[in-house]
């Protein structure tokens, strides 16, 4: 009786789509910043504002977390979830300011490569949120996890040979250094991306 009076599951994995979605739109317009410093500015505010909304959505399920009696899956991995999930966001808004900050008019190749893995990444930690809510999904989830892992590693790949190229080639020291700090952030996102996977596991491993 007393259960049945308690509020239950709640739209946990509402929040984790829409949070996910977030993920996306913010990579896609790092991409696009990375691709068209003309509109550096807006660019800028567009994933400022994608960040603000995430917060937002991470709220509502860290206080729906605290209301909710019966939870679908376990309380610590929602509120993991949730949290590493923002994480993702928060690294993208920081690399959107630094650039901004740093007054860079152009990024490199292998920046522009870096942000299409972040967006490859978040895009795959949409479809394995999507899944979530049926552990019949179980394996699929598992192999989608995988693919963020191998995308992680190609962005590892790829920072290596950028700061090696960055630091043979480039003769102003001030730009290494930019430039230095622009990739770090951007692999970090992918890590973002892959403690979520390693967090959407462990679910799987409890729960299917």
């Amino acid at each position: 009786m007393f259960g049945r009076l308690m509020p239950t599951e709640g739209k946990f994995f509402d929040l984790f789509n829409q949070h996910a979605a977030l993920c996306v739109k913010g990579a896609q317009e790092m991409v696009g910043l990375m691709t068209n410093f003309d509109d550096l500015e807006n660019r800028t505010h567009a994933v400022e504002s994608v960040e603000k909304q995430a917060d937002k959505i991470t709220y509502a399920c860290v206080d729906l977390l605290h209301k909710t009696f019966i939870t679908p899956i376990d309380r610590d991995d929602i509120h993991k979830l949730i949290t590493r999930m923002d994480d993702i966001l928060d690294m993208m808004e920081d690399a959107a300011q630094t650039i901004s900050l740093y007054d860079l008019h152009a990024v490199t190749p292998e920046a522009k490569r870096l942000s299409e893995l972040c967006l490859a990444c978040c895009e795959k930690v949409q479809a394995a949120v999507g899944l979530l809510n049926n552990m019949d999904n179980a394996q699929k989830i598992v192999s989608i996890c995988e693919e963020i892992d191998r995308l992680e590693s190609d962005a590892d790949h790829v920072m290596r040979a950028a700061m090696s190229k960055l630091f043979r080639d480039e003769p102003d020291v001030r730009n290494l250094i930019k430039m230095k700090a622009i990739y770090e952030i951007l692999e970090t996102v992918t890590d973002r991306c892959e403690d979520v996977a390693n967090i959407i596991e462990g679910i799987i491993v409890e729960n299917a």
